[in-house]
């Protein structure tokens, strides 16, 4: 049997830098890998069927329609001959409609792991292709586990560069809403025009305190506005004594706030008055220091 981790991701800036001609958006975001996340665990089985998926009962999209399935299909595809049935037993932590990435998480561990699992042999570049096949979010999971890092993400998502950062700690709370990423893509008051910002090292200071750089999630603001528990959750942390500025990851309802360590102090307290799931996590890749 293979286990994995499937880690979550938050988005600590997003912008919409333009609107290509075929209707995607371009963007521009740095995307961190968190240590909170889901685990699958793999093993050959018998049968006729190629993926028996265990644990998803809970999910609103059919199997069919789910990523995990849809990955080892991929690869069936792509080497039929490697193949064998197996079993995927689910074990799931990230909420589904967060912007925390869970699905293409799954997505991503399972194409690593089969890789590995039926001994294809694909680069870390093919899998890459085939995970953007899949999903917006897929290359970035794929990236961080072969590099072991957090990425710049521009174009659609799928253009990556790694990019140090020092570990951090997180305080997430989770609000019980599943927002629909398609309909803010198509809000009347997203801005969709945020300038490409180069030299993103030396700025990383602006993604915790936007005062110094004008880093920001260009959804955050939509989404406090359609969805009260957003609001709330962020309206929480903007109530906190921390020099840190709260921030939604993706298009929400997920929203987060970097702990220095002055703040480590206070943060169970923090974490146990939040108004929805809350957890302290932590980067799963940085510098120490």
């Amino acid at each position: 049997m293979m286990r994995i981790f499937s880690p979550a991701k938050i988005n600590l800036f997003l912008h919409i830098t333009g609107v290509r001609t075929d209707g995607y958006h371009d963007l521009q975001s740095v995307f961190r890998a968190l240590d909170f996340g889901d685990y699958l665990e793999i093993e050959p089985t018998d049968g006729d069927q190629l993926v028996t998926l265990l644990g998803a009962d809970h999910l609103t999209s059919s199997l069919d329609d789910n990523l995990i399935v849809k990955a080892a299909h991929a690869l069936a595809k792509i080497h039929p001959e490697h193949t064998t049935p197996i079993t995927i037993t689910l074990d799931k932590h990230i909420p589904t409609g967060a912007g925390l990435g869970g699905g293409s998480s799954n997505c991503a561990a399972t194409l690593i792991a089969l890789n590995e699992l039926w001994q294809l042999g694909l680069s870390t570049k093919e899998l890459i292709d085939v995970g953007a096949s899949l999903g917006a979010d897929v290359p970035f999971f794929i990236f961080a586990h072969a590099h072991r890092s957090d990425a710049i993400a521009t174009g659609i998502g799928e253009i990556l560069s790694s990019i140090t950062l020092p570990s951090r700690a997180y305080l997430l709370l989770m609000p019980d809403a599943h927002l629909a990423t398609a309909h803010f893509f198509k809000h009347a008051k997203l801005s969709k025009d945020s300038p490409l910002m180069d030299g993103l090292e030396s700025k990383q200071a602006g993604f915790e305190r936007p005062l110094i750089t004008p880093f920001h999630n260009c959804f955050e603001a939509i989404a406090a506005e359609d969805s009260p528990s957003v609001k709330d959750a962020l309206d929480y942390l903007h109530s906190l004594p921390s020099q840190s500025t709260p921030r939604m990851t993706g298009t929400g309802s997920a929203v987060f706030l970097p702990l220095s360590t002055e703040d480590l102090d206070h943060a169970t307290r923090w974490q146990q008055g939040a108004p929805c799931r809350a957890i302290i996590c932590h980067s799963l890749y940085g510098t120490q220091g």
